[in-house]
């Protein structure tokens, strides 16, 4: 969240931060809520110190006439104090679900706009690839060579899950070791994350884990839920510490599963592994001294580059637009790859990297000692390594072959022990033959 002191003082420059980001928030209720809450701190310590005047007097020789007036001053002051307490923590508990909706400001160079349609080029790596043949999406050619099974997927946990199998299964563990290995390289320190964290890290971070537009799975009677990325785990590894600042930045990736309930997300641009209940992916995250964040998040961003640049995949970067940053986002960077059965060809979102600025970590408490001895809160940044489905969809469609074989690409070939998936490998025969 932001610092309220910071919306009090740059209330103008907020209200218009959020109105670019097409969201709904009060900053006048949290100002005026912030002061009030500054008002009654300051007559609650008034009568605290008024109480504890009257004790100490309490403890003198005194006439029978003054200690009775103490004793009944006391008691005033005890049900006027009970009476302030109770004002003041609804004031604050209003304060801060009003604040929690104030989103982080965004960088003076965001482009401005509502949708996707609205981001900025930025970069583009790789040329799109023509066919001298019919191409096929990756829904047929999963189907095809026998590595993706949906129907099965949506007959045992239902629509928008699926099985993968034969050479899909080494492709996902391929990639994921691919993406590994390099970040290992670099620095980060890799994790196997946990798959459900409580309520409050998810708050923490960003994350609505209630209400009829969130895109998280709740366990009931838990306090818990199904994590949609490993931001979540990473983000709140550290939450209620502080971290000593000769040991920043720390790196981590993180391996997890993800779990998002995509709701209304409909449509020919959602079908097959785009938009789906369960994936599996590969999580950068950084904390960071708040001078370095920039530095971080383009480097975050070259990793990503690394990574698709090795896989040969064409693709484009693209400077987020502020209506489609999310709230924690300070600027986000999206690497959209190039997959040809999507409309016929067109630019599909495979990662993505958000500098989160301290927005998470007032959120999540956590800190760094700094060099005057006061603590100060990190900055935070995640990004995408891989996310395997999307990963798939455009390997699939870039590297398939007029014999409906799918090859890959050489820096993957190790990690899957394999250089292609042979095509229209027939289906068996009971397999073809069940209702």
């Amino acid at each position: 969240m932001l610092d309220y002191r910071f919306i009090l003082d740059n209330l103008q420059a907020v209200k218009k931060n959020i109105a670019d980001r097409y969201m709904k928030a009060d900053a006048d209720a949290v100002a005026a809520l912030f002061n009030r809450r500054t008002e009654l701190a300051a007559a609650l310590q008034g009568l605290q110190q008024r109480r504890n005047s009257n004790a100490a007097a309490m403890k003198g020789k005194l006439e029978a006439e003054e200690r009775k007036r103490l004793i009944e001053e006391g008691k005033e002051l005890k049900e006027r104090i009970a009476a302030a307490e109770g004002e003041l923590a609804k004031v604050e508990a209003d304060l801060d679900a009003a604040g929690r909706r104030i989103p982080n400001m965004a960088h003076p160079d965001a482009p401005v706009g509502k949708e996707d349609k609205d981001n900025l080029e930025v970069k583009r790596v790789g040329e799109p690839r023509t066919f001298d043949f019919e191409s096929a999406d990756h829904v047929k050619l999963g189907q095809d060579l026998d590595i993706i099974d949906f129907d099965s997927g949506t007959k045992v946990a239902g629509t928008k899950f699926y099985y993968l199998k034969n050479e899909g299964v080494f492709l996902e563990l391929g990639l994921i070791r691919y993406a590994l290995d390099i970040l290992q390289q670099k620095g980060f320190t890799p994790f196997i994350t946990p798959d459900i964290a409580k309520e409050e890290i998810l708050e923490g971070i960003g994350f609505n884990p209630r209400g009829a537009e969130s895109n998280v799975y709740t366990l009931a009677d838990e306090g818990t839920c199904l994590v949609g990325t490993a931001e979540i785990t990473l983000g709140g590894y550290y939450s209620n510490a502080i971290l000593p600042r000769e040991k920043l930045p720390l790196k981590m990736a993180g391996l997890s599963h993800c779990f998002r309930r995509e709701a209304g997300a409909a449509g020919q641009f959602s079908k097959g592994l785009y938009r789906v209940h369960q994936f599996t992916k590969v999580e950068m995250f950084v904390y960071c001294l708040p001078e370095e964040s920039d530095r971080f998040h383009r480097e975050l961003l070259g990793v990503e580059e690394e990574i698709f640049s090795g896989l040969e995949i064409p693709f484009r970067v693209v400077d987020t637009c502020t209506g489609d940053l999310g709230a924690p986002a300070y600027r986000k960077w999206d690497l959209e790859a190039w997959m040809p059965g999507r409309n016929r060809g067109e630019w599909g979102e495979v990662t993505s990297t958000s500098n989160c600025t301290d927005y998470q970590a007032r959120r999540l408490n956590i800190k760094y000692k700094g060099d005057d001895g006061k603590n100060r809160f990190v900055h935070m940044l995640n990004g995408t390594a891989i996310a395997v489905s999307r990963a798939i969809i455009a390997l699939l469609e870039n590297f398939q072959q007029a014999d409906g074989s799918v090859r890959l690409p050489k820096a993957l070939v190790p990690y899957c022990g394999f250089e292609a998936i042979p095509g229209h490998r027939k289906q068996p025969a009971d397999r073809a033959a069940a209702p």
